[in-house]
């Protein structure tokens, strides 16, 4: 030992390590008496309460079989099923670094076609059918057959609607487990071309949580292995074919966990079947539920956290979305970028370098311990009803998602749960057409899973404005009259232009004003659609009141709203004209669209 290093050691053991209850303790004591738990401890909804900090205290033994980080991830690309030139597409997309690539097969086209100068043994080909599963996939059989090919280099898999069609129609067929059997038979000495694959994705973006995701796919992996062993096929073989397609989320710690979860709980399945090493591929694909249409270049950059957990969280392959999936309109461009995020991680973050880097990371083993021990609850509880398929067919899935979803749109309602772009930090400079935004709110189907994207209330909103703005030729304008306490005032208008930002209208500078009567004079008699008094809670105690009486003596038609909430006169104001409070707590849809509503009665040009 050196005798700096002597030296360093002398000088630790002068401070002892602080425990995790005195870590607790100090920050007690700088809440200053605020609830602990309240303040700093985050309750998701997988029903795990996260905590502020992690100490060696909290070491969780690494979770067995989570999986390992592959070497080389799988870098899908998604080639559409209406795409005109698909061979083209799949050539450019290996030329911009891609390495594997998902046919979206229509029954018209040809493995020859589709192959051409495509190279199974260096490139992971997999195909996503609608029907004619036993047809294509007997010719896809004869078509690497006749190329003399190394079978263990033959990577990819076929994706059949058995699990997408049931979870979303609610059809199960028996004709394509048929099938399916068939295709892992023919298929069965390729041993990386997996033949059963199975969807998570649907829970996931239709609102469910973590562990309703990885307690329902497994539930669907029991079913999926019965349904086969009744078709005769052996276990070991059943689990060397198995492949599931799971959405990634934003969630970034919890998505980790997620997969790591996952990875754990499938191995004690396969166990439980006599299988000690089921060889089957996990491919994480990027959620719907996480994206959004307006503002759809943050999409970008919830894609790179998405790859980030996918890739930390042992995924064996990634199919990443373009950023403008969700309008429609999707360009080489978005496309290129999608399939670099993947690239730039790998070779100049170098992820996949590492074996396991988040082995150890107290936070992380905890929570992977966590969502494992409360999936595996769910995935029993499931199990006793009997099974994936009846668990479905009497609702109780359907409602145990409906539940999350409900307390997740809340969430976003409130803005308790943040989407940049969407409920909070508005573009305004975006224009969009009505046909890109969801222009009426899916009804709710108590026996289907219905995949869609958190802010479908706020397009839908926002959808109002543009249409009055088709119709009238002129966008709604907000203006702020504030007055009063200048720090509150300047709060109060930050906030405000914020929470209306979101409703796409044309926001104007705050104005202040040297007294109530002023603004309410002012702002009564200007020509916006919607006014925003912007004061302190004491100057609303003093005068809010006789600004609203004021402000509606001259005008009855505008809305005026007030930012606060000054609880002890909250009634008083609305008799005398007042129309919303927007605050912390408030409902941007509800108040949004109340707004709509009266300023759709309004005469189209405003009094003056």
């Amino acid at each position: 030992m050196s005798e700096t290093q002597e030296k360093d050691g002398l000088l630790f053991r002068e401070f002892q390590p602080s425990s995790k209850e005195e870590w607790i303790e100090k920050a007690i004591s700088d809440l200053k008496g605020a609830d602990f738990d309240k303040r700093l401890v985050w309750k998701n909804l997988n029903d795990i309460e996260v905590q502020p900090f992690y100490t060696l205290e909290d070491r969780q033994r690494t979770l067995d079989n989570s999986g390992r980080i592959e070497e080389k991830v799988v870098n899908y690309r998604r080639i559409e099923r209406g795409a005109a030139n698909k061979n083209a597409l799949a050539l450019q997309a290996l030329e911009e670094g891609m390495d594997g690539i998902v046919f979206e097969v229509d029954p018209s086209d040809h493995i020859e076609d589709l192959l051409e100068h495509i190279e199974p043994e260096k490139t992971a080909l997999s195909f996503s059918l609608r029907s004619g599963v036993w047809d294509f996939s007997d010719r896809l059989f004869k078509f690497y057959s006749s190329l003399d090919l190394d079978k263990e280099k033959v990577r990819g898999y076929i994706e059949t609607p058995l699990l997408s069609e049931f979870l979303t129609e609610g059809i199960l067929s028996e004709q394509l487990l048929d099938d399916m059997a068939r295709v892992t038979r023919i298929f069965e000495d390729y041993p990386r071309l997996k033949t059963l694959t199975l969807s998570g994705r649907e829970y996931l973006d239709s609102g469910g949580s973590q562990v309703q995701e990885i307690a329902f796919s497994l539930n669907s992996v029991v079913f999926m292995v019965e349904a086969m062993k009744e078709r005769g096929l052996d276990e070991n073989l059943i689990f060397r074919k198995l492949n599931l397609i799971m959405a990634i989320g934003s969630e970034y710690f919890v998505e980790i966990s997620k997969l790591r979860a996952l990875n754990s709980l499938f191995h004690r399945v396969a166990e439980k079947y006599g299988v000690r090493e089921p060889d089957f591929t996990l491919v994480s694909r990027s959620s719907i539920w996480t994206k959004s249409v307006l503002d759809c270049n943050t999409n970008m950059l919830r894609a790179t956290t998405e790859a980030m957990s996918a890739i930390l969280g042992n995924t064996n392959a990634l199919e990443i979305d373009p950023y403008d999936r969700e309008t429609g309109t999707s360009r080489d461009l978005s496309r290129r970028i999608a399939g670099n995020i993947a690239t730039i991680l790998r070779e100049e973050s170098y992820f996949g370098k590492v074996r396991n880097p988040v082995d150890g990371a107290y936070y992380i083993e905890e929570l992977s311990h966590e969502l494992a021990e409360k999936a595996l609850e769910l995935f029993k509880e499931i199990e006793k009803i009997g099974g994936f398929v009846e668990a479905f067919r009497k609702e109780v899935i359907q409602s145990r998602i409906a539940m999350v979803r409900t307390s997740r749109i809340k969430l976003m309602g409130r803005r308790r749960r943040v989407q940049v772009g969407v409920n909070k930090y508005p573009n305004l400079m975006e224009r969009l057409s009505t046909e890109m935004l969801c222009r009426e709110i899916p009804p709710s189907n108590s026996r289907t899973l219905r995949p869609r994207r958190a802010g479908l209330e706020v397009e839908w909103v926002r959808a109002n404005t543009e249409r009055w703005v088709e119709q009238t030729g002129r966008r709604p304008v907000v203006e702020f009259a504030a007055y009063g306490n200048l720090a509150m005032r300047k709060a109060r208008a930050g906030f405000a232009y914020d929470f209306l930002g979101v409703g796409g209208y044309q926001m104007e500078e705050e104005r202040s004003f040297a007294s109530y009567l002023e603004a309410a004079e002012s702002s009564a008699r200007s020509g916006s659609d919607i006014v925003v008094i912007c004061s302190s809670d004491e100057d609303y105690r003093e005068t809010a009141l006789d600004f609203v009486k004021e402000f509606r003596a001259l005008d009855s038609s505008k809305v005026l709203v007030l930012a606060g909430y000054p609880e002890d006169s909250l009634e008083k104001l609305t008799r005398a004209g007042l129309d919303a409070f927007i605050h912390q707590g408030a409902d941007i849809v509800g108040t949004l669209n109340l707004i709509h509503k009266k300023i759709s009665g309004m005469p189209k040009k405003p009094k003056i």
